[in-house]
Parts: C-alpha cells; structure tokens; sequence
C-alpha cells in the first residue's frame, strides 16, 4: 500500500513540475524565498504583487494549508519539516512550486 502512496505522489509532483517554467497562465517574475524554510515564514513576490491565494499540498495530495495573502509573507510556521507542494492563483495566473520545510 505505501508503494501505491509512493508512486501517486511522484506522478502528482512530476506532472506539477513537468510544466515549463513559464506557461501563457503562469505568474510573471514569480519568486519564493527562502526555499527551504527554517524561519517559519516565506516570502512570495510577483510582478503585479496583488492578492494571491495560497493552497499547499503534502505529498499524498493532501491540502494542510489555504490560505489568502495580500502582501509578500505567508506564515507557515504551523507546518511540519517536510516537502510540500505550493500552488499560488493570483488573478487568472498559477503557479505551481516545490516548498521545503525544515
């Protein structure tokens, strides 16, 4: 049974980051920093820097975090170490990113 876990989640994040790095929906001068997180806090800008909405996945596909950001810091401080998969909407652009958590 863990073999199944193991191999969806491959398949989710491989097709998440099988995509090239700027699609016509992705999010223009897209940056997340600091990746790997050990503050607590990551900081996310983009172009236009509008509200964004925040959906963070495990790596069963699970969604731990959803939140809306209308600045650049997003509080993950309630998560545990580990690899998540960030997904951010901001207006009718996405993007989809690997967020570690130490």
């Amino acid at each position: 049974m863990k073999k199944i876990y193991f191999i969806l989640s491959f398949l989710f994040i491989s097709f998440s980051y099988g995509q090239s790095t700027q699609n016509k929906g992705d999010i223009a001068n897209f940056s997340m920093y600091p990746n790997p997180v050990t503050s607590g806090k990551v900081y996310i800008s983009t172009e236009k820097n509008n509200a964004k909405e925040i959906f963070i996945y495990d790596v069963l596909g699970t969604l731990v975090l959803k939140t809306t950001i209308l600045r650049k810091e997003l509080n993950v401080s309630e998560l545990d170490a580990g690899v998540y998969v960030l997904r951010v909407i901001e207006k009718d652009k996405v993007a989809t990113r690997k967020l570690i958590i130490k």
